[in-house]
């Protein structure tokens, strides 16, 4: 027995342990291919991939074919009719190869039987010939018939009469539905259910198949039916059937040939139009929430046709999607180990594509939100991540003490494109504020000669410019600073959007002035018209710098390339980040020209990360997209339709509709609603974003977003509004009858 043993400190899952049996037989197959499949996945890291996402997993055994029978020979008799002797021989092959599946199928559904109490059998083939033993067994072992769905491109429902290929990996399903040869349909367990078996997938059969299955009363969902109402629709439907008896369970047999070869070609019996696998991969995330999924098989995977490895990837992301945690045990263990820092609205995402992110139940959501503007080219867009992967492979990490070649064409290009002299690159926007901090105080006392220790910084209340230590003694939401104090000194406060006030609190100690040209976190504020061209003048008369910070503003967000366009603006500092790392990873900078950036020299600054090689080649594909795509526009255009159309809904409990492009806020009246609590709501109808400060929901899809999936965002909110703003009305009225 071969056993590879995941489990160690692994944390507990629904699932106490994962049993794999691996079932190294190609006896009902064309080809024998498919018997090196088990050995393949083994070494191929499936337990490993399977355990690192919290999965205890135990590779029991993997069984092979006993010796075959003896083939039959043909008649030696002098004068016996050849056309004869071919049948009889045909005949007794048919018998040998039935005798050799049956054995086969025997064993292994003794050893999926005795799986021990608690454990998850998860049975790979070979080929699908050995269902005939794993689902007897997997019957053996909970006491009665469980539920099946049957996902392949075939019906496999042939006898040992009716086959046109003699292929035994044509006969299983006909057989657990105990229709068949003997060999076949006597092995020890109960038989299917009809009623609460279905096949799904299926493109390829022979009449006499899909005439037993309809005469037995078997759901098909062919690929015919899925392409008129999707596989999402019509896997829910599928499982409705196979989960009818709770009590008994049900299991999943997956023939990799349900997959449309151009994806999957590594199969025995490839047939042209089938499941997508991206697409069958989220369906299957939506059996983890199912606690009565009791077993999993995995066939026909040829190794030998997987060049590129593909296939391989595949079978481990289908068998994680199946098998791996629910959402609520990830919340829960996220609770239980995270510092609770942080308060997530109740979805776990494991995958995002475009504007679109995945929950580990398998259901879609549009991004509203961006990661707070920095998945502006939305989710793994494929330039970005060839530029992180190629690089990756290449060189990740050498530290500033040397150079790498990445990094000056990332900041030849930064200054370029926004117009600066030099470019100072770090990890987060919070580095890149810090580092304009310390900036403008040695400029403060270097240049404009204030005394030293006496440099002054001014930002704005409802600023957000990060959490460290001494930007959150320039914050003005006493959340923020409640026990972190005492602050640094020199950090103070005006209203924002008061220019008067930047100037009467400018004094000869006054180094910088820090601002957001819009406000995002602060409840997406826009300042008045021509405030930040005033402050801009003001800075330049009293020899005060002007910093801005366009962490979540920059790179397009607002209809302009920066935020300071909108008014025709160049600071003295530019902040940028978090769509600058293109939402794979932390990359931002601060930027300015010699007079500023050159008061720092080596060793007054710096970042084991900041410009890293993997950081600068994605920085400089994102710089490359900005301007080939000039998102801006496209932000401009449906931000204005955006924003119009939230206004003319008129919708009940909004005080304000507010923001600029694409980054764009509803304010609720207090004794309305809470902003989370909308937003919670949203997600319960598939769209994800968030509340800000001032009881304001976030709206800021990604950049890439279309009119159309725009304009069913515009209608899944406005109609959730009206029903939320409909059941207060009923509530009230409630009350006051009681009253």
């Amino acid at each position: 027995m071969t056993t590879t043993r995941m489990d160690g400190m692994a944390p507990h899952v629904p699932h106490s342990m994962i049993r794999v049996i691996g079932a190294a037989s190609a006896l009902g197959a064309p080809a024998p291919g498919t018997a090196a499949s088990p050995d393949s996945l083994q070494s191929g890291g499936l337990c490993a991939h399977l355990h690192a996402i919290g999965l205890g997993v135990d590779w029991l055994e993997t069984l092979r074919p006993l010796a075959a029978g003896v083939p039959a020979q043909a008649a030696a008799q002098t004068g016996a009719d050849p056309a004869s002797t071919a049948e009889s021989t045909e005949v007794a092959d048919m018998a040998r190869r039935l005798d050799d599946n049956g054995r086969f199928a025997r064993r292994l559904a003794d050893h999926v039987a005795a799986v021990p109490p608690g454990s998850f059998p998860l049975v790979l083939g070979g080929d699908h010939a050995i269902a005939a033993g794993t689902w007897r067994g997997v019957g053996r072992r909970c006491g009665r018939s469980p539920g099946l769905l049957w996902i392949d491109a075939h019906l496999d429902s042939h006898t040992d009469t009716s086959t046109h290929s003699g292929n035994i990996h044509g006969m299983p399903l006909a057989a657990l539905l105990g229709v068949g040869h003997p060999q076949l349909c006597d092995i020890p367990g109960p038989t299917l259910d009809p009623a609460r078996t279905c096949v799904l997938g299926a493109r390829a059969w022979e009449a006499e198949e899909r005439d037993l299955l309809r005469r037995l009363g078997v759901r098909i969902f062919d690929m015919e039916e899925i392409a008129q109402r999707g596989l999402a629709a019509v896997f829910c439907d599928a499982l409705s059937i196979v989960r009818a008896d709770e009590q008994a369970g049900f299991g999943v047999s997956l023939d990799l040939d349900a997959l449309d070869p151009g994806h999957f070609p590594a199969v025995s019996c490839p047939e042209p139009g089938g499941l997508a696998p991206r697409a069958l991969t989220d369906c299957l995330f939506s059996l983890r929430a199912c606690a009565d999924f009791i077993a999993l098989e995995i066939v026909e995977y040829r190794p030998e046709l997987d060049a590129d490895g593909s296939g391989m990837r595949w079978v481990r992301e289908l068998a994680a999607a199946a098998l791996g945690p629910s959402t609520a045990w990830l919340r829960e263990k996220e609770r239980r180990y995270g510092a609770a820092n942080y308060a997530p609205l109740p979805a776990v995402f494991q995958r995002g594509e475009g504007v679109w992110l995945w929950d580990t139940d398998g259901r879609r959501y549009l991004d509203m939100m961006s990661a707070y503007s920095a998945v502006s080219f939305g989710h793994s867009h494929p330039r970005l991540v060839q530029a992180l992967t190629e690089q990756a492979q290449r060189l990740a990490l050498t530290s500033r003490a040397f150079s790498s070649d990445r990094l000056p064409v990332f900041l030849e290009r930064l200054c370029a494109t926004f117009g600066y002299e030099r470019a100072l690159p770090v990890n987060t926007g919070l580095e890149a504020v810090e580092t304009a901090l310390k900036a403008a105080r040695k400029w403060g006392y270097q240049v404009k000669g204030i005394a030293p220790g006496k440099a002054r910084i001014i930002a704005c209340d409802g600023n957000f410019h990060g959490r460290s230590i001494a930007i959150v003694g320039l914050s003005s939401n006493a959340h923020y600073r409640a026990g972190f104090g005492p602050f640094p000194p020199g950090l103070e406060r005006i209203p924002f959007g008061d220019a008067d006030a930047l100037e009467a609190a400018i004094t000869p100690d006054t180094a910088a002035f820090l601002v957001e040209p819009i406000q995002g976190e602060g409840g997406i504020v826009v300042p008045p018209a021509g405030y930040l061209s005033r402050c801009a003048e003001i800075c330049r008369r009293h020899k005060v710098l002007l910093i801005a910070d366009e962490v979540q503003t920059g790179l397009g967000r607002t209809g302009r390339l920066l935020a300071c366009d909108h008014e025709g603006v160049r600071a003295d500092g530019l902040i940028l980040g978090k769509a600058l790392g293109g939402g794979l990873l932390p990359v931002s900078a601060f930027l300015a020209d010699r007079a500023l950036m050159d008061v720092f020299g080596p060793g007054d600054h710096g970042s084991t990360f900041g410009g890293n090689p993997l950081a600068a080649a994605v920085g400089t594909e994102v710089l490359a997209l900005l301007e080939q795509l000039r998102p801006w526009e496209r932000a401009e255009r449906l931000g204005t339709h955006l924003i119009q159309s939230l206004r003319d809904a008129d919708l009940p409990g909004v005080r304000a509709i507010r923001g600029r492009g694409l980054l764009v806020g509803v304010a609720f009246e207090p004794n309305f609603a809470d902003a989370g609590a909308i937003a919670e709501r949203l997600l319960a109808h598939a769209i994800a974003t968030r509340d800000t400060n001032g009881n304001v929901l976030r709206l800021a899809p990604p950049l890439i977003i279309d009119e159309e999936t725009l304009e069913q965002a515009i209608t899944t909110i406005v109609t959730t509004l009206r029903a939320f703003a409909a059941k207060r009305t009923r509530l009230a009225d409630s009350v006051a009858d009681l009253q």
